[in-house]
């Protein structure tokens, strides 16, 4: 059995939904497909789900959404009617969209409507089963996977049919609609494909697999076509954005491999993701940098002879709200990097006045305006001269560089970089180790 998966811009209108649909008709091994909501039809439209997102922040705002919800349904009747067929196919369930979002339902369950209606309208245009993933699909309080989800669904699936199936969401603990991050039909996507037991997960998009850097920065990207569950998750960690990295963890223990592939393009052989890969073509997969981050700084002299310190740190933090994405220590230091967005600077400097005083520390630094540049592949650390190419690469483009990790991952090597260098940095890494 194949899952796959198709993304917004696959299913963005009609003519996308027929390409879809010779996809699918093209092999019958694919027997179940994840949608999400229709997407962007051109590059000034508006994505299904943030005219949904719209609709529950101005009913919470205590106006009427209609007229936005009158955008949303003209989507859907002009698929439908482009398609052939019955315009007020979807009437009532859109009746009922709007009733319950106007009732004040909120955002998680006004922005399912998009994949829940998508998956409707597709089922009946192809014939097939629609499978809602409302009460199957269980979402834990912190954003996992409730591990009885898989037993729901492997209840629910008959292997002799054919399912439709909305991305994007499940139910909470309690019962209620609970939506996952952006990106998250890949997330449902592989939910389907450990639960179906599947021998490939196929994840439709847009491009013709992953790129080892941004094609939208360097012309010639060139297409990854083999590359590991964790240079994925790495290469996403540093801002890689195509394929939803939280969309890896529910096929890692299954082991079923993943084919990245263009809705557009069908012949094309796209990326595919696996379990491990021998170092027959390139040793590194991807180039990419991530910025927003603000750095704190840590100082006190034989810092780590306090037992439990660093957990003591970390927990007063996190009650100012900040989690760290990055780590680095010294002999007397600790380096944190965390999303800027986590605080304001008011917050940051009441947190800094707390940790000093409350772990008698010599000194805090703290400097806005980060990116962690990454160089990711599987065999990353067998590069003897790797260190010396990036290091002469960003010299020579008069990039500075904060701090380098390397070692500390088997699959990639980080460098500290200023957020206003990040795009120049990437370019000449790029140039430098895969032109």
């Amino acid at each position: 059995m194949v899952v796959s998966k198709f993304g917004g811009s696959s299913l963005a209108d009609a003519s996308q939904i027929e390409k879809v649909k010779r996809i699918v008709e093209d092999d019958l091994r694919r027997q179940i497909v994840i949608v999400s909501a229709p997407g962007k039809r051109t590059a000034d439209d508006e994505k299904v789900t943030d005219l949904l997102y719209s609709c529950a922040a101005t009913v919470q705002a205590g106006r009427s959404c209609k007229s936005i919800f009158d955008t949303i349904r003209g989507r859907y009747t002009t698929i439908l009617s482009d398609l052939g067929m019955d315009k007020k196919l979807l009437d009532p369930a859109l009746d009922e969209v709007f009733e319950r979002i106007e009732a004040g339902e909120g955002a998680h369950y006004a922005a399912s409507r998009g994949e829940h209606l998508c998956a409707r309208l597709v089922a009946t245009y192809f014939g097939w089963e629609f499978l809602d993933t409302e009460g199957l699909i269980i979402i834990a309080d912190d954003g996992s996977v409730d591990p009885a989800t898989y037993a729901n669904l492997k209840e629910a699936i008959d292997p002799k049919k054919r399912y439709i199936v909305p991305g994007f969401y499940g139910s909470s603990i309690n019962g209620s609609i609970q939506t996952f991050s952006r990106g998250g039909s890949d997330i449902t996507g592989a939910i389907l494909s450990r639960a179906a037991s599947a021998s490939v997960y196929e994840n439709w998009t847009d491009v013709s697999g992953i790129y080892s850097v941004d094609p939208r920065l360097v012309n010639d990207a060139k297409v990854i076509e083999r590359m590991t569950y964790r240079e994925v998750r790495e290469l996403s960690g540093v801002g890689a954005g195509v394929f939803h990295e939280e969309a890896i963890a529910p096929v890692i223990a299954a082991k079923i491999p993943i084919n990245v592939k263009n809705t557009n393009a069908p012949s094309d052989e796209g990326t595919w993701i696996v379990e491990s890969r021998e170092r027959l073509g390139h040793p590194l997969a991807g180039v990419a940098a991530k910025g927003g981050f603000t750095k704190i700084t840590l100082h006190k002299l034989m810092l780590f002879k306090s037992i439990g310190i660093r957990h003591g740190l970390m927990t007063m933090m996190r009650v100012f709200g900040i989690r760290p994405a990055f780590s680095l220590f010294g002999v007397d230091s600790i380096v944190w990097l965390f999303d800027s967005n986590q605080a304001s600077d008011s917050v940051i400097e009441a947190m800094s006045q707390r940790l000093k005083e409350e772990f008698d520390l010599d000194a805090i630094e703290v400097e806005h305006g980060c990116a962690v540049l990454g160089v990711v592949g599987a065999f990353v650390n067998e590069e003897p001269s790797l260190l010396s190419t990036v290091s002469a690469a960003l010299g020579g483009a008069k990039v500075g560089m904060n701090f380098v990790n390397y070692g500390s991952s088997p699959v990639s090597l980080l460098v500290g970089i200023s957020e206003k260098q990040a795009t120049e940095a990437v370019k000449v890494l790029y140039h430098a180790l895969f032109a």
